[in-house]
């Protein structure tokens, strides 16, 4: 099953409270903190809400 490498990149200063909490159910909060989730449906809704806070790799 193919897995996604998920960075926080930017703040969630100043972003409104759904942005922040997508970001800590990815289990981010730090800038630079990188997790590894299976690629779902439910992780890429996730990940289309906060992409402009996040960076996103596919790995096998």
């Amino acid at each position: 099953m193919p897995r996604l490498k998920i960075t926080q990149v930017r703040s969630t200063i100043d972003r409104k409270r759904p942005q922040k909490l997508t970001i800590k159910a990815l289990g981010l909060g730090k800038l630079h903190r990188t997790v590894i989730h299976n690629d779902t449906p439910q992780i890429r809704g996730m990940v289309r809400a906060v992409e402009h806070l996040i960076k996103v790799e596919e790995i096998d």
